[in-house]
């Protein structure tokens, strides 16, 4: 595998772990507006962009011991760009063994208790395309975005790893058959709908697949509304799944990173949060090592996020805040129930579609302040 730039790879890191003076939540109404003017006003000096470079590209003290190991060698896209050991999504009926080029990465919305969930992958091989959708099936991921095209200046990518036509079945893993069920074509994004089955309990999901094209590789999109109007998608998908939303770009870290990024962040300004840029960064490569790879990824971010709240795209609206699944409405989806109790006096009772009501109706709450109403 190649390396991935030049210019990527790691040096010596700085003795210290940079962390913003600014970069504590504050409960003062107008903490959002001032964090972004301080925002504005770093990026018109240019020093927001001077403190980013100075960031730790990674956290010290993580390993990367499984991505090295020789039989995963071959599976890494660039030889520098792998996984911590620690946030590493494990694979657990892989035929080629556990280990896939992937990182689970979690922002929290410290205020409303939402956390945004997400697999920042590397673009796949052709030789792990049965390793990625095997991690989205185990994974019950219902939304991947790619960042990136097939090809960019002759070079590959990302390998295709989706049927060429609808209809037509990519076996993947001996037991999971994906098929194209639709495709819907924009000027900058391409959405598709795929259905996987697992051929031995027939199981069948949707998931959804959102292409932005308009990004090249180590540049920033020409223009911020069809990056924006990618971002709402994801906003509003999110509200149907409490699973993780698997990104990638090439390498997994650079576009990945700015797209992640920009959700957090408009999620916090509506719920009225201070917005430190720097700080969200940081977090992030705790997760995955140099997210957000380059200064013109991050300043295109900071501009973006700066236009979002000038131009109130997004406004603040801390008590009736849209919100996604939150971690303890992620506890409904993973009881263990027993409902027969419940199934003897209620034939067709079902405790899953139950709580699923809960869910849809506490957000129904929390968007509109109406009363719940479950039965």
């Amino acid at each position: 595998p190649l390396v991935y730039a030049r210019d990527a790879l790691l040096p010596e890191e700085p003795a210290f772990q940079y962390i913003p003076a600014d970069a504590s939540p504050t409960a003062r109404a107008d903490a959002l507006a001032e964090s972004m003017a301080l925002l504005a006003e770093g990026l018109d000096s240019g020093s927001l962009v001077l403190q980013f470079e100075q960031l730790n590209r990674k956290k010290s003290g993580e390993t990367m011991n499984c991505a090295r190991l020789p039989d995963n060698l071959s599976k890494n896209r660039y030889r520098d760009i792998s996984p911590y050991d620690s946030t590493r999504v494990v694979l657990r009926d892989a035929l080629s063994g556990d280990y896939i080029n992937a990182s689970f990465v979690t922002m929290h919305v410290t205020t409303t208790g939402v956390a945004l969930r997400y697999i920042a992958t590397q673009g796949p091989l052709k030789e792990t395309t049965e390793d990625f959708w095997q991690m989205v099936w185990e994974q019950q991921s219902a939304l991947i975005i790619m960042v990136t095209p097939l090809e960019e200046k002759g070079r590959q990518k990302c390998h295709k790893y989706w049927p060429e036509e609808a209809d037509d079945e990519l076996c993947v893993f001996g037991a999971l058959r994906v098929r194209l069920v639709q495709q819907s074509d924009c000027l900058a994004t391409i959405e598709r709908i795929f259905q996987i089955t697992d051929s031995k309990t027939q199981e069948e999901r949707r998931v959804r697949h959102l292409q932005y094209l308009a990004w090249p590789d180590h540049g920033v999109p020409e223009r911020d509304n069809d990056f924006l109007d990618l971002i709402v998608s994801v906003r509003e998908f999110r509200a149907q799944s409490s699973q993780p939303f698997v990104v990638h770009c090439s390498a997994g870290i650079g576009r990945t990173g700015v797209l992640i990024l920009m959700e957090a962040a408009m999620c916090a300004m509506e719920a009225n949060e201070a917005i430190g840029a720097l700080e969200l960064v940081r977090v992030m490569r705790e997760q995955r090592a140099m997210l957000i790879q380059t200064s013109s990824q991050f300043r295109f971010v900071c501009e973006a996020l700066h236009r979002v709240f000038r131009d109130k795209i997004v406004e603040p609206n801390p008590s009736h805040s849209w919100i996604p699944y939150t971690e303890s409405e992620s506890l409904y989806m993973t009881l263990d129930v027993d409902d027969s109790h419940m199934t003897q006096g209620f034939p067709g009772f079902k405790c899953d579609e139950y709580y699923e009501t809960v869910i849809k109706e506490t957000r129904k709450y929390v968007r509109s302040g109406k009363k719940i109403s479950l039965l």
